[in-house]
């Protein structure tokens, strides 16, 4: 399984040292269906949050992974799929094709992923992919499920969303939009105080950009050659293990 995302070959093309290519193929299918990949994923942090190597300055940021004609064909008549499949298996109508929502700890290490379509815009999926922040605790207690801090790019600024941080009680560095300073500076003493910024923390954002470069490492993330959206997530996740099980 590993091979085949670093690698990005056909599920055929396995080299024979690892088996029958269906019997990898199904195995890979029903732990991405199980979850088992991503129980893998939470054991991990668990243990790094246990240490105290979590660090919880978190970023999010999304990425275009372009679709390959391979991924394509899902939609066939009479073709049957699971319930909390997407009926567009998130291949959307972007030129990119879907899109890869991400949220990493302030080393670099992923902690969330969502998948969705390309044209979705990134401010709709921010408090989704924060929700799926989630690193059980060793003993008794529940799951850590919210950061310190959250760091975005201009993308993630609206009202609603700082509104979401501040009633979570998450501080937040997110840059305001021109078009809502000058709706802000309109509106006169209604328009409210501007959003706190702190540049320094800020200059930390290009931790997420090299997470992204590390798991586009691995060619089958790089381009999505997988039909479905949960094989597409499930590799992402396996990648995410092999990142997390470099660092501790």
């Amino acid at each position: 399984m590993v091979y085949k995302i670093r690698t990005g070959i056909s599920w055929r093309d396995l080299p024979e040292r690892y088996g029958p290519w269906k019997t990898v193929y199904t195995r890979f299918r029903r732990y991405a269906l199980d979850g088992v990949f991503t129980q893998a994923l939470q054991q991990i942090q668990v243990h790094a949050d246990a240490a105290g190597d979590i660090d919880w300055l978190v970023q999010i940021d999304s990425t275009i992974v372009r679709a390959h004609q391979h991924a394509a064909g899902t939609g066939r008549k009479g073709g049957r799929h699971r319930q909390d499949e997407p009926d567009d298996h998130v291949l959307g109508r972007s030129r990119g094709g879907l899109t890869t929502h991400l949220a990493c700890d302030g080393k670099g290490r992923p902690l969330a992923i969502l998948v969705t379509p390309g044209q979705r815009h990134d401010s709709v999926c921010a408090r989704p992919l924060l929700e799926r922040i989630r690193v059980p605790r060793t003993g008794t207690g529940q799951p850590r499920c919210r950061p310190d801090q959250v760091i975005a790019d201009k993308a993630y600024s609206s009202r609603g969303f700082r509104a979401y941080l501040r009633q979570r009680g998450i501080a937040h560095v997110i840059p305001e939009k021109a078009d809502q300073r000058r709706h802000r500076h309109k509106r006169g003493r209604c328009g409210g105080r501007p959003p706190g910024f702190d540049r320094e923390t800020y200059r930390r954002r290009n931790v997420i950009e090299r997470c992204f470069n590390r798991l586009k490492g691995f060619r089958g993330i790089a381009t999505r050659y997988d039909k479905t959206a949960t094989s597409y997530e499930a590799a992402v996740t396996l990648a995410s293990f092999l990142l997390w099980a470099r660092s501790v």
